[in-house]
């Protein structure tokens, strides 16, 4: 076909070589103007940045993932049956659990913008187990039918993407996924470097509160003794908390200069504060959510935390759920199986906020006492499926009720007893 023979000419080959080389031929190997090198391993140890990167994953890694089953209707049900169920909820390989293998990967996607985990699969093609791999020993080779395929450490066959199921981030030669960090090395590495030179003043800098100095016609004092004496009276009359304000006298035209900071050293915490918060826009997570609580208040935090998941979490979730789709089942499976996460556990607000929204759904008919127990992970009760309509939701031309008739206030009846069950 002439459209794939033009996408795939001059274009196969090693698409990258596991360490994010095309960033680091750019940038000098990770090292940038503050001086620093920049790796995923040394950006770890910046305190924000492993706030944020974790943050991820672990929100990523306690959300509920299932495996649902499309039935007629619009309906579904958690496909317990299939075989990819069970690596998904209880056992993806022989030494890691879902939370560990979840939290592990989205952590790589957070450093280096690539995610790997090997497919062992049965004889019937379903997925056995999920083994995670290593970013540095993965080189990803676009073939000439213009799919990806891995080469995973010293073995010789390439293998087809059925076997490999890869997450990215954004990317530019849409087969592997840009490093987050490589991409923002200069406000990664000026928060290295600003905790670097913080780090060697406390343990080799010198400081001194002020300086004597002598007139320059003066004789020089040459004995050490002498100097010695004279700064220790001076500290021991007038150093320390007990001695402030006093009144000193000098002679022999001496004259006491203190040192003041110079402008970096003062300037520290507020640098310190803007490449925490520079970090924290590489994520796209909200300060209050890093623990920078200096602008927060409660009423923001509530929309602080939608705003998080909505606009810094989702993307990843998504990321993770198609690739899923397009890796773990099978082709013939995808019409009728579907994976995903739950969200909603994020979303629900506070408890007052929650059994408002509750009342009004069961109020106006699209939430059964069922649903609302399910949300609040409540087991179902008798008679918990029935749908209330409100009497005055009527067919446009249909006349109102009869409030005298038996049948009618018997359902009002029904619906304020609902009501006011679910509000106490």
């Amino acid at each position: 076909m002439f459209f794939s023979q033009l996408l795939a000419s001059h274009t196969t080959g090693a698409v990258s070589d596991g360490s994010t080389s095309f960033w680091q031929g750019l940038i000098g190997s990770g090292r940038n103007s503050s001086g620093v090198v920049v790796t995923p391993e040394s950006a770890l140890a910046v305190p924000v940045l492993q706030n944020c990167v974790t943050l991820l994953a672990e929100s990523i890694a306690q959300l509920p993932l299932e495996l649902y089953r499309r039935k007629d209707g619009g309906q579904r049900e958690t496909a317990i049956n299939h075989p990819l169920y069970d690596v998904l909820r209880y056992q993806p390989n022989g030494f890691q659990t879902p939370y560990e293998l979840l939290e592990c990967g989205q952590v790589s996607l957070g450093l280096r913008g690539n995610s790997y985990s090997f497919i062992e699969r049965r004889e019937d093609g379903n997925v056995q187990a999920i083994w995670p791999l290593d970013n540095d020993k993965v080189v990803v080779h676009k073939g000439s039918d213009l799919l990806p395929y891995y080469q995973v450490g010293s073995y010789q066959d390439r293998l087809p993407a059925r076997q490999i199921h890869h997450v990215r981030w954004i990317s530019r030669n849409h087969y592997t996924g840009l490093s987050p960090v490589q991409l923002h090395a200069e406000a990664v590495g000026l928060a290295q470097a600003v905790r670097q030179y913080a780090g060697k003043s406390f343990a080799n800098g010198v400081s001194v509160s002020g300086v004597i100095e002598r007139p320059r016609e003066s004789a020089a004092i040459k004995d050490q003794s002498s100097i010695d004496r004279i700064l220790d009276q001076w500290g021991s009359k007038f150093g320390g908390m007990d001695n402030s304000k006093k009144v000193a006298m000098l002679q022999e035209g001496m004259t006491f200069k203190p040192v003041s900071m110079n402008n970096v050293d003062a300037e520290i915490l507020g640098i310190l504060k803007a490449t925490a918060a520079d970090v924290a826009r590489m994520y796209k997570i909200p300060l209050p959510m890093v623990n920078d609580l200096e602008k927060a208040n409660y009423n923001t935090i509530e929309q602080l935390l939608i705003q998080f998941v909505v606009f810094g979490l989702l993307p990843w979730v998504k990321r993770h759920e198609q690739s899923m789709m397009r890796d773990y089942l099978l082709p013939k499976d995808r019409r009728d199986y579907f994976i995903e996460f739950n969200l909603s556990g994020l979303m629900r607000g506070d408890q007052k906020s929650r059994y408002e929204a509750y009342a009004i759904g069961r109020q106006w008919g699209w939430l059964s006492v069922n649903d609302i127990r399910r949300l609040e992970n409540m087991p179902p009760v008798p008679g918990g499926d029935v749908y209330l309509q409100p009497l005055n939701m009527i067919d446009a031309g249909k006349s109102m009720p009869d409030g005298n008739d038996p049948k009618v206030r018997a359902q009002l009846e029904l619906q304020r007893a609902e009501i006011d069950r679910i509000l106490t």
